[in-house]
């Protein structure tokens, strides 16, 4: 049984998938939790298109430092770091990703990056 809070947040990336469904270079390349159905599909023109929907503002310099490092890893070992690897290896406070993802670090970071759904899902629970 679902709680308040969780259709809320359901009805909230409705809405934010619909949004990005409605930028042409985006349209059909994701799925209904707005994570790319094909990770072959990744473009950095797609990611800027998601941008304002999953950190609420444009791509900074740091957010390609954490997106780069993240298709980097996934590339290499086929799964994503934790949040605390992430900032090490980025020397980015967890604070600092906090600012840059507000609304979930790994999640929207893997967004953005590219990396399939299926692999946050294997990596710990967490509902999209």
């Amino acid at each position: 049984m679902s709680t308040t809070n969780e259709q809320s947040d359901v009805q909230e990336r409705r809405k934010k998938v619909q949004t990005i469904e409605n930028r042409p270079n985006v349209v059909g390349e994701i799925d209904e939790d707005g994570f790319l159905k094909k990770e072959a599909a990744w473009t950095k023109d797609i990611a800027q298109s998601m941008a304002p929907t999953t950190v609420h503002s444009d791509l900074t310099e740091d957010h390609w430092k954490v997106i780069n490092y993240m298709r980097h890893y996934y590339s290499e070992f086929r799964t994503i770091p934790s949040v605390r690897k992430l900032s090490r290896d980025t020397a980015l406070s967890l604070r600092e990703l906090k600012v840059l993802f507000p609304d979930r670090v790994t999640i929207d970071a893997c967004r953005l990056a590219g990396i399939p759904k299926h692999v946050i899902h294997s990596f710990h629970y967490t509902p999209y």
